[in-house]
């Protein structure tokens, strides 16, 4: 019986032997390269048309990744959005930037009922040197087709305002005047 179960486990190795040499080829294969993510640039201009910084948005898998880097802003809490229109006529005080960018008709503000607009994005805070640097997440937006694309026919805009969205009065948080802008482009 012992010669027969050596016998046996010697002939199972064997004949199971071009199996796992099968998959280790397999495994030794490279892995397929990950999707290349989409990526959008928005170049920020303050109220006198000078550059002034830029933003960098990645499509993630639940959202928009939203990376901000602008210099020449008076320092404190700013309101930032994203508005329906990507046009940024600094003559006309950022106005062509029109209202938020709102598709399902929400409320303003993460504070009330029925909000926030898909536009809607927590304050930013600039250090006494004038500099902006953020990182925000915005799961309400996307860059493909639909309601919620950031691409529609007249495309759509960042505005920081002057001051601190309140998140919560309609229309607009009473954010103050826009002191900056920048179209969102691919």
């Amino acid at each position: 019986m012992r010669h027969f179960l050596l016998f046996f486990g010697f002939t199972l190795c064997l004949s199971t032997a071009p199996l796992f040499a099968q998959q280790r080829q397999q495994d030794d294969r490279p892995l397929p390269a990950p999707a290349k993510q989409q990526k959008a640039v928005a170049k920020f201009i303050d109220a006198q048309s000078q550059s002034i910084g830029m933003a960098t948005l990645t499509q993630m898998p639940g959202g928009v990744l939203i990376q901000i880097e602008v210099r020449g802003l008076p320092p404190g809490e700013h309101a930032l959005h994203i508005h329906a229109v990507g046009h940024c006529e600094a003559q006309g005080a950022f106005q062509s930037a029109s209202g938020h960018f709102n598709p399902d008709g929400h409320q303003h503000g993460f504070r009330v009922q029925g909000g926030p607009h898909a536009g809607d994005l927590p304050n930013v805070f600039v250090g006494q040197d004038g500099t902006l640097q953020t990182e925000l997440f915005n799961p309400n937006v996307a860059f493909g087709a639909g309601r919620t694309s950031l691409f529609d026919a007249d495309g759509s805009a960042f505005v920081i305002h002057a001051k601190a969205d309140d998140h919560q009065s309609q229309p607009a948080g009473d954010s103050g005047g826009r002191i900056a802008c920048a179209v969102i482009e691919r």
